[in-house]
């Protein structure tokens, strides 16, 4: 099985310029717990739900307003790894184990431009097709 038979297409994404504040609004409005991080159209980060922990509890305190609206190229995991869209969703799984990570950007091969995401919630969904 190949990652882009599992992976989401055109996933929510922020601009490294972007505020911790908007970062803990997209991942809450959109019921998600990764955010890769664009420079323009480049993958330069991934940002998770993690990341933003402690942040999302102060996010109604006027008194950490500052802290929510620094950029979030300050908290985000900039040695992100990815994937292809013809990698093998095996190898996906070694990265997800070996890394450590619950989610992993998908880049094209040629252009390295993002396509998509694939966590590893898609792996399971994919497994458990697979078995019914």
């Amino acid at each position: 099985m190949q990652v882009s038979e599992i992976m989401t297409r055109h996933p929510e994404v922020i601009q490294s310029n972007e505020s911790i504040r908007v970062a803990v609004a997209k991942l809450y409005d959109n019921d998600i717990r990764h955010l890769p991080v664009l420079r323009s159209t480049e993958l330069i980060g991934i940002i998770s739900d993690r990341d933003l922990r402690g942040f999302a509890s102060v996010s109604g305190d006027a008194h950490f307003g500052p802290l929510l609206d620094r950029p979030v190229s300050e908290v985000m995991s900039s040695s992100v790894i990815s994937v292809s869209e013809n990698d093998d969703v095996s190898e996906l799984m070694d990265i997800f184990i070996e890394g450590k990570v619950g989610a992993v950007p998908v880049v094209d091969a040629h252009t390295n431009k993002l396509v998509g995401i694939v966590s590893y919630i898609d792996v399971l969904k994919a497994l458990r097709g697979a078995v019914d």
